[in-house]
This record gives structure tokens, sequence and C-alpha cells, in this order.
């Protein structure tokens, strides 16, 4: 088990390799198994993939901005 100081640093980020996965793999790979390829499973597959890929960037957004640390310094903020 963990220690109490020590930090579970996690997979926050398996959520976004599986999504950009699915956009860059299998979508196109259902397509080249599809037949007949149409305009059907290929608008689909598109769908598919912008879909996910922009689930996986809105993923990897909102966990990067938990993460790291803002390097403002309070007393410089525009008045």
């Amino acid at each position: 088990m963990f220690e109490s100081h020590q930090k579970h640093t996690g997979t926050r980020y398996t959520m976004t390799a599986a999504l950009l996965l699915v956009a860059f793999v299998f979508s196109p790979a259902i397509v080249l198994l599809s037949r007949p390829v149409g305009i059907v499973p290929a608008s689909l597959a598109i769908a598919c993939s912008v879909f996910c890929i922009a689930l996986a960037w809105v993923n990897w957004k909102w966990y990067s901005e938990l993460t790291v640390p803002s390097i403002e310094d309070p007393n410089t903020r525009a008045k």
C-alpha cells in the first residue's frame, strides 16, 4: 500500500489515449473491414473519429489544468 507521505500518481491520461486509439486505429479499421465501402460507413467512421478526438482533447485539457500548477504571480495581475 501507499505510505501516508506518498502520493498516488495514477494513470489519468488512460482515457485520452484510449479515445485517440479509437479515433486513429479502430474507426479506420472498421471502414476498411466493412464491405462494401460506402458513404454511410465512411461518414460514420469520420464522425466517430472527430467525436473521439474532441473528447480526448477535452479530457486532456481538463486533467492538464488539474495537474499543472499555475505560474502566475498574484502580485502581477492586471487590474
